[in-house]
């Protein structure tokens, strides 16, 4: 299906990455500097996630929760800091004032499911590991958002809805076509007062 876009879209680069393995990710960014050919990355979406979806606090053992948190939480922390020269490059070279995705932005694909304030709302599904960490997430994106700040890069998360996927199932809300379209959408409208927000699909912000 990539190939398909990809041979379609010569513009469009495929890069191999697994962002559980740091030295992908290195690779990764090597690959993506070369191909850029002296110019800074834009925008950063870290999308990649996995997800438990029997995970009670009965059954949520320690290896089911540090592979959760080693691709969900710690994998974009790892790309933050392999991609930051390029996205700081970008950020320098903008004419624009202020932050944006045009600029230079890192940009956390997040959950509801991670916002301690609304877990109550949705804990029929108990997602113990997903739940934290993509709570993890959300600090990190905060994090990301006071440090870079300076540097001139956007840090948001967004949470994309309950999508009709692999992971959200075919019980869930949203086509992915909607979901991606209200994302996009988002991602033209954000700007400085958004960082370090958690947003949904339509920009509307979740209390963490």
């Amino acid at each position: 299906e990539l190939r398909d876009l990809a041979s379609k879209h010569p513009n469009l680069v495929l890069v191999k990455l697994d962002v559980a393995n740091p030295s992908a990710i290195r690779d990764a960014a090597k690959v993506v500097e070369g191909k850029l050919n002296g110019m800074g990355l834009n925008l950063l979406i870290n999308n990649a996630g996995i997800y438990t979806p029997t995970a009670t606090l009965e059954t949520a053992n320690a290896e089911d929760m540090l592979s959760t948190y080693k691709t969900n939480a710690v994998g974009p922390m790892l790309m933050a800091q392999a991609f930051l020269p390029l996205l700081k490059k970008a950020a320098q070279d903008s004419k624009e004032k202020g932050l944006s995705c045009s600029k230079a932005a890192i940009i956390n694909i997040s959950t509801i499911l991670g916002s301690i304030k609304k877990t109550p709302d949705s804990f029929f599904k108990p997602v113990i590991s997903y739940r934290c960490s993509k709570a993890a997430l959300n600090m990190l994106t905060m994090c990301q958002a006071l440090t870079y700040k300076e540097s001139g890069i956007l840090c948001v998360a967004l949470h994309p809805g309950w999508v009709k996927t692999d992971m959200g199932s075919q019980e869930a809300d949203l086509t992915v076509d909607t979901s991606v379209r209200g994302l996009l959408s988002v991602l033209t409208i954000l700007s400085e007062k958004h960082s370090g927000t958690l947003l949904n699909w339509e920009g509307k912000a979740i209390p963490w």
